[in-house]
């Protein structure tokens, strides 16, 4: 930035050491209150977690200081413009299925038929086959957990119910209570799928999962023996999902029903929304380092001949967490620092310059949302070369 006179004709000074072509006169006085004062770059922290460099000038008292001449104007000039910001990240996210969840045995046997990988599974239909009986799929999201009998009460309970009424079983209520009415709609759909017609439904029968699922991967083999506990077959969600991983001080970034925009590997852009955030604690990696807290964020497209033969694909997330609309901005290196406390802007007008104070906004994209008495659109400002 050029020099910034004193107020006195043909003393124009830099850094405290007098210009060629001042005159030699006897010592002047430093002027305190109301001047200007050239300086080094000030450092100054966005938003974002992010710093700027910006010039920097002391301004002690007002919202404008003295003007200065035509020769000591800045290197260069922008113009205060008017538009919208956003606050925005990108990250990388993995087009997929989602998280993968893992089927466990729960009961000792053989395993006699298991689905393709690959393979779609509804509500009702086997997932895999022990001694020739079927482990069956169901909607719910308490995991089964003990066996469900006349006097029980539960979440799971009322899983199983729903699953028997969606079914097209009937005769009974659908609430958290295991009753009598209960018991006889199972008999009937044990009898439909080849089971003992108990009325019991044992621990190890049923998987319940959120939804219709996607096998993933087998983590066993037709005729391998499997008993409690033993890793059966990996599966996920049907639905292409986007999962992303953010660094924890971005999780405002991510917040569940956020409209984001996926770019796709063929350079097409489609819009996404975020339907889960959840934190996770990521394993250290190495002898001396430290466990690593992240938030994980899954984003459904709002189309599927968008993704149509991209199973597993990388893929750019654009997050915005703010925007502001039709506000006056300027360059981030157009910002001083004034001595007094915050930042004002150098107005260019009629080959002199003046400071004003103004108050900064939302910080993106190299630039800042700016306002103040007298800021307006169009205004010529001051730059760094």
């Amino acid at each position: 930035m050029g020099p910034v006179t004193d107020g006195v004709t043909g003393g124009a000074t830099l850094d405290g050491k007098a210009q060629p072509d001042a005159t030699p006169s006897r010592p002047r006085r430093r002027r305190g209150r109301g001047r200007l004062v050239a300086g080094l770059l000030t450092v100054v922290a966005v938003a974002g977690g992010g710093f700027v460099a910006v010039n920097s000038a002391g301004l002690l008292k007002g919202s404008a200081g003295p003007t200065r001449s035509a020769g000591a104007l800045p290197p260069a000039t922008t113009t205060v413009t008017r538009q919208t910001l956003n606050d925005t990240r990108d990250a990388d996210g993995e087009l997929g299925y989602g998280p993968v969840s893992t089927a466990v045995s729960r009961k000792p046997g053989t395993i006699t038929w298991l689905p393709d990988s690959g393979a779609q599974v509804t509500r009702g239909r086997s997932l895999y086959r022990v001694d020739n009986k079927p482990v069956m799929l169901m909607y719910g999201s308490t995991p089964a957990y003990r066996d469900l009998k006349v006097g029980v009460e539960g979440k799971d309970v009322e899983n199983l119910e729903r699953n028997l009424s969606k079914l097209g079983y009937d005769g009974f209520t659908v609430d958290d209570e295991y009753t009598y009415d209960t018991a006889e709609a199972v008999r009937e759909w044990q009898e439909d799928r080849g089971l003992d017609e108990t009325g019991v439904v044992e621990l190890g029968r049923v998987v319940f999962a959120p939804g219709k699922v996607r096998v993933e991967s087998l983590e066993s083999e037709e005729g391998q023996p499997t008993a409690p506990g033993q890793k059966v077959l990996t599966y996920t969600g049907t639905s292409k999902v986007v999962t992303v991983k953010l660094e924890a001080e971005d999780q405002r970034m991510a917040r569940k029903g956020a409209r984001v925009d996926v770019t796709l590997p063929d350079g097409k852009s489609v819009k996404g929304k975020v339907t889960e955030v959840a934190t996770v604690i990521e394993p250290a990696e190495g002898q001396n380092a430290d466990p690593e807290t992240r938030v994980e964020a899954l984003v459904s497209i709002g189309t599927a001949k968008a993704a149509k033969g991209l199973d597993k694909a990388a893929v750019d997330v654009t997050f915005t967490a703010s925007k502001r609309t039709n506000v006056l901005t300027v360059p981030v290196a157009a910002l001083v620092a004034l001595q007094e406390g915050g930042y004002g802007l150098e107005v260019i007008e009629g080959g002199r310059s003046r400071y004003i104070k103004v108050e900064t906004g939302l910080f993106s994209g190299g630039r800042v949302e700016v306002s103040g008495d007298g800021l307006t659109e169009g205004m010529t400002v001051g730059m760094p070369k």
